[in-house]
């Protein structure tokens, strides 16, 4: 059985509050997940002064103050960052954060995070890529918003720069995702063509389309949560409560178990319904010793303890080795 790596997603529905993060980490223990990943940054750097918020942030925050009023107001410091990664260990999940720039790329350096997780927007920023494959590091990427050249100059930037353990998300970074631009097959052709393990970051409503992704191979599935969806913040309104994320990891690991070898064989569970569901040759009616077998003496009935039908014509034409009576298992 492959495991497969579960990120719950706390990114900023933490609203900038330390204790809220907090509580975020004990949920995404409580559900199952293997991490909980927030995302760091410095507003200034990230977003210029003339930046608009999405549409969908429009919509969940204050439409009249800027993108970066609103990210300054859900940004975390260094210092409470350090002391999540610590309440992480303590409580037996790992520590992610996303940097969305350069300085917190440094930063998360010195956190000694498994491996990275690069957002969709920064697939196209060079000098990122760059500073992210110079630390050696195995990179998670997620590929929202991106045609497929453009996922291959990135891995190409990692790959030049010294990182080549890269696993690439499919993703649409619509929050909602409508169902019908999903596309999970994409991932396959990511797969398929980039020669790459693959997994999802998921945005739509709901838990069924993570769960699909990790049935068609997904080996990570990333998913938002919440602590409740009603809060005000731009992400709470497409991401899982806490106990949405533990059913949404509970049939993860489900899958993860039914995924099997893919080599087709009788499982130890159902081999006892073999002599039950399977059938024997049996009398048909009352046959006497030294009879010929034939289609008038003989039918195939349950149990399947006896001789297989796929002997039928085997069977047919021998003498009765003694009597049998109606529904008997024939004997040769």
């Amino acid at each position: 059985m492959e495991h497969i790596c579960v990120i719950a997603e706390a990114g900023v529905n933490h609203n900038g509050d330390y204790n809220l993060a907090k509580q975020m980490i004990d949920q995404a223990k409580r559900a199952g997940a293997d991490y909980v990943k927030f995302q760091t940054y410095v507003p200034q750097n990230l977003v210029s002064r003339f930046a608009e918020k999405a549409a969908y942030q429009k919509k969940t925050t204050d439409a009249s103050e800027s993108q970066l009023r609103m990210l300054e107001k859900l940004a975390l410091t260094q210092k409470e960052f350090r002391k999540l990664k610590q309440y992480c260990i303590e409580t037996g999940i790992g520590f992610l954060s996303t940097p969305f720039d350069l300085e917190s790329i440094q930063f998360l350096e010195t956190m000694d995070m498994d491996f990275w997780k690069v957002p969709s927007g920064e697939i196209t920023n060079l000098p990122y890529l760059e500073n992210i494959a110079r630390t050696g590091k195995k990179v998670v990427l997620s590929t929202g918003m991106s045609e497929l050249d453009e996922i291959k100059d990135a891995v190409g930037i990692l790959e030049k720069n010294g990182t080549s353990d890269i696993v690439l998300l499919h993703c649409n970074t619509q929050y909602p995702t409508p169902y019908e631009d999903v596309n999970l097959k994409a991932m396959l052709q990511i797969k398929n063509v980039l020669k790459k393990p693959v997994g999802y970051s998921d945005h739509t409503n709901g838990i069924e389309i993570p769960i699909a992704a990790a049935a068609l191979g997904a080996k990570i599935v990333e998913k938002h949560f919440t602590l409740d969806r009603n809060m005000e913040g731009p992400d709470h309104k497409a991401s899982l409560e806490p106990e949405e994320l533990m059913a949404m990891v509970s049939a993860i690991r489900n899958v993860e178990k039914a995924i099997g070898n893919g080599e087709k064989t009788v499982s130890e569970s159902e081999k006892e319904n073999i002599v039950i569901a399977r059938k024997s040759i049996v009398a048909s009616r009352n046959i006497k010793k030294g009879e010929i077998l034939s289609i008038q003496n003989i039918t195939s009935k349950r149990p399947g303890n006896g001789i297989s039908p796929m002997k039928w014509y085997g069977v047919i034409g021998s003498k009765a080795v003694r009597d049998f009576k109606e529904d008997e298992l024939i004997e040769v």
